[in-house]
């Protein structure tokens, strides 16, 4: 063996007892539903998660949710996981999109998109993080195929010929085919796989938070564009909704540190009057804003997922949908080369997972930072023009309907799981 540091935790092939296929190393949402996929193709999985397991899962509101794709949808019903979700997930029926500045309300030049086009239901549906996060870690204990790690951390990984090894803070080292990074935006795993990547600062902080108000949602979401950055209002089951706020990092910094009466003093503006009264219902959370891009999205024996491969600004709710098209198209590439007797790590199978989330991913990108550019300005000419666009694609039902089905996350090449059909 000419590498050192390889050999120092790689012991004879003869002398590997502990043995996987897929050593997932992030036990995040994307990892979760990975192992899950992975398994219901006949793999072996272990999933290393770096939080223990009560943290994970908590089931107090806490405010964190996620606008969950239809196509999303359809792969936790194939998953095995909707049924327990449903009664608490909150449809979304309309979204209305528009330009405008505190204080005076949406511009007239607006869009808006009804489900009823859609002819398939929902676009999508809100999910609370204490619904699906616990619903993920029960499934991993129940499933037989599955060793869920938690309170553990990876201290080195390496390749060698036909495995690939992880060695664990106990000091223990796991052998597999294929190792995945699903170890979000700041993880050690793809750094340590010595792939680079490329990072956009935003120069914005997103403020999070749960509301309740006096009027009903309707099941509408509502993305306001204002000069600071876009404000997200989407629906929650109840009087409630999700808030997700796009300021400077300055300007966040100081709302932040308001009180709570304050804080929603500086949002009632930005929010305005049409749901009536306006109540903190759950936590107040705070995160810059970025977009990172992987250079690559595999290297030798091993492939990124979610975060890891590209974080993207949350202008348009896609961030784990995005996730979860990697985790779809990585487990039925995987699950595909399983059964025909292939290496599921071996270059040629990683490049088909590559390839097949490379156009989606630049596009992705590329969308999310023109529009967060284009509308996070207050230039009048731009102005002007953001309302024109908004109301030509208002105009035109097939231009609509084009959009709604890319926000569905039904466009293009859909993974068979985002199909809701079982590998």
């Amino acid at each position: 063996m000419d590498n050192p540091a390889a050999a120092a935790i790689f012991p004879p092939m003869t002398d590997r007892p502990n043995r996987t296929d897929a050593i997932i190393i992030g036990g995040s949402l994307n990892g979760a539903a990975l192992a899950l996929a992975l398994a219901q193709g006949g793999l072996r999985v272990q999933v290393i998660d770096a939080l223990p397991r009560a943290t994970q899962a908590a089931t107090g509101f806490d405010g964190r949710c996620y606008a969950m794709a239809l196509a999303s949808m359809r792969m936790l019903r194939a998953l095995g996981l909707w049924d327990r979700l449903e009664p608490g997930a909150q449809p979304i029926l309309d979204i209305r999109v528009s330009d405008g500045r505190a204080g005076e309300g949406p511009s007239p030049l607006a869009l808006h998109f009804d489900h009823a086009e859609l002819d398939e239901g929902p676009m999508g549906h809100m999910v609370e993080d204490r619904h699906l996060r616990p619903a993920l870690l029960d499934a991993l204990d129940a499933h037989p195929l599955i060793a869920h790690r938690p309170a553990t951390r990876v201290t080195a990984q390496a390749t060698d010929g036909p495995q690939a090894a992880v060695t664990l803070d106990s000091g223990e080292t796991i052998h597999a085919a294929l190792v995945v990074g699903a170890d979000g935006r700041t993880g050690p795993t793809a750094a340590r796989a010595g792939i680079k990547r490329r990072v956009t600062d935003y120069r914005q902080t997103a403020l999070v938070c749960a509301i309740e108000h006096d009027k009903p949602h309707d099941g509408c979401a509502h993305q306001f564009f204002m000069p600071s950055g876009p404000l997200a209002i989407l629906p929650l089951r109840g009087n409630r909704s999700s808030i997700v706020w796009s300021e400077t990092h300055a300007q966040a910094k100081a709302i932040n540190a308001l009180d709570d009466a304050a804080y929603l003093d500086v949002l009632r503006p930005r929010f305005g009057s049409f749901r009536g009264d306006i109540r903190l219902a759950g936590a107040r959370y705070t995160y810059p804003l970025n977009m990172t891009l992987a250079d690559s999205f595999t290297a030798a024996r091993l492939a990124l997922v979610g975060d890891a491969a590209r974080g993207v600004h949350p202008i348009a709710g896609q961030g784990l949908n995005a996730g979860l098209r990697d985790v779809a198209a990585l487990a039925e590439v995987a699950v595909a080369a399983h059964r025909r007797g292939e290496d599921i790590g071996q270059a040629d199978v990683l490049d088909r997972y590559a390839r097949w989330r490379r156009f989606d991913t630049a596009t992705l990108a590329m969308a999310t930072d023109g529009f967060n550019r284009l509308f996070s300005n207050d230039n009048p000419f731009l102005r002007l023009g953001r309302g024109l666009g908004l109301a030509a694609v208002n105009a035109s039902p097939a231009l609509r309907r084009a959009f709604m089905r890319e926000a569905a996350g039904l466009s293009g090449d859909v993974p068979r799981l985002l199909t809701g059909a079982r590998l």
